[in-house]
């Protein structure tokens, strides 16, 4: 692995990001038994309860925390920025988007208003809190490259979206609608997976494979343009869908194209690989990859078909790309962790970070969640393969979070034992 510029004295305590990665697979768990307790017809509309409960049951639940725990570790160690009072910035925003998800999904299937109010201040109030503290530590970043552009990129569109979730929770709440709730709606959901997630991704990407798969860098181009041409496109949506909607298909060709191409090279990439090794994590991108372009052509074509097939959409990008890549990426980060804080304690006699993983266990992991896709999918034509599929999708999560605890295991084991090293004698009292 290439670890060049990584900054390693700044980064947090290793709970902040792993209290994250825990709940993350539980969250996918729940959102599973949910659609065992749903009708199928009602899962077909995106506006129906159970759909939107189980959505951010995965989106919030499973997908914020894991990217918002890997922000935890890569903001300090790739950016080099240090966070103000990190530990207990982490710790409220944890007890507040935990108690806040919750809240939200049990105030929108029960109906209850009391904890949809409660969980519009709590989410509102723990996004916040950890979106404006890391977008402060910024501000004495000297080196802006790629991925921290990226990352800046995405915190933005997340402050956006956390502020349009919470008048939309809120209107819930209340029981009151204003005329632009759907647009709203609309614009929300877009952002969070293009802007927030989308972009983030991307310069993650940037860094990371070059780093965990010594794959080639990406070019100039990319690195400098494509997430600017994304966030114009993002903004160009925006106004034809308020202004133009009858054009706003136009915008969407230009964001699903650059996230094609994104997806292109990935897959190149990964193709072109100076370690040909191959792991569980090089098919979670793989797939993504594959998965991010179906998705994209089939948001614009479904604009044809009266919106009709968003659900299936939804599956191929939220589920296909983003869950994949969130999936894939907690056995490397997981394991590194482990490896890095260990190794920083003074440890040398641990376990290498794949020794960590289950290889059996995450490739039956992996072939599952595929499989639950794929069920979902089908699922959309043929309703007999929805409760098989929540089946399949909850003992993949169930066997990803056995996992990360095996290597948080390993991690508790260790730290009860003598290091190998003194590294306190390399501590400096000032």
């Amino acid at each position: 692995m290439d670890f060049d510029g990584l900054s390693v004295d700044q980064a947090p305590p290793i709970s902040a990001p792993l209290r994250f990665f825990l709940t993350a697979p539980l969250f996918a768990v729940l959102a599973g038994i949910l659609i065992l307790f749903s009708d199928a017809a009602a899962l077909i509309s995106r506006h129906s309860m159970e759909a939107i409960v189980i959505t951010h049951a995965i989106t919030i639940g499973f997908l914020s925390f894991v990217m918002f725990g890997a922000l935890t570790q890569m903001l300090p160690v790739l950016a080099g920025v240090k966070i103000a009072k990190v530990d207990l910035v982490y710790k409220i925003s944890y007890i507040f988007l935990l108690t806040g998800t919750l809240c939200m999904i049990f105030g929108l299937w029960f109906n209850m208003s009391i904890l949809l109010l409660g969980a519009s201040a709590l989410l509102g109030g723990g996004f916040l809190l950890i979106i404006i503290s890391m977008l402060a530590a910024f501000k004495n970043v000297i080196n802006f490259t790629a991925s921290i552009r990226a990352m800046i990129t995405g915190l933005v569109f997340a402050l956006f979206i956390t502020l349009m979730g919470v008048h939309l929770l809120a209107s819930h709440g209340i029981g009151r609608f204003s005329d632009s709730h759907l647009l709203f709606a609309n614009i929300h959901s877009v952002w969070a997976i293009f802007g927030f997630a989308g972009v983030l991704i991307i310069g993650v990407a940037f860094h990371i494979l070059p780093m965990f798969y010594v794959a080639p860098k990406f070019k100039r181009f990319c690195k400098q343009r494509v997430v600017w041409l994304i966030s114009t496109g993002l903004l160009l949506w925006l106004a034809l869908n308020i202004f133009f909607d009858s054009y706003a298909v136009a915008a969407k060709i230009w964001i699903a194209t650059f996230f094609w191409a994104f997806a292109t090279t990935v897959y190149m990439k990964l193709s072109a690989r100076r370690r040909k090794v191959s792991d569980v994590t090089i098919w979670y991108w793989r797939s993504a990859a594959v998965f991010m372009t179906l998705g994209a052509f089939s948001w614009v074509i479904n604009d044809f078909f009266n919106a009709e097939y968003i659900v299936v959409v939804s599956i191929f990008i939220g589920g296909g790309f983003i869950f994949s890549i969130m999936s894939g990426m907690l056995y490397k980060i997981v394991p590194f962790l482990v490896w890095f804080h260990l190794n920083a304690k003074g440890y040398m006699s641990i376990p290498t970070m794949n020794d960590m993983v289950n290889k059996k266990l995450a490739t039956t992991q992996f072939v599952l969640f595929i499989v639950s896709l794929i069920g979902f999918s089908i699922s959309f034509f043929v309703p007999y393969f929805l409760e098989i599929s929540a089946f399949v999708f909850i003992a993949s999560m169930l066997i990803l979070e056995y996992n990360i605890v095996i290597a948080v295991l390993i991690y508790l084991k260790t730290i009860k034992t003598k290091p190998d090293f003194d590294m306190s004698m390399f501590t400096m009292k000032v």
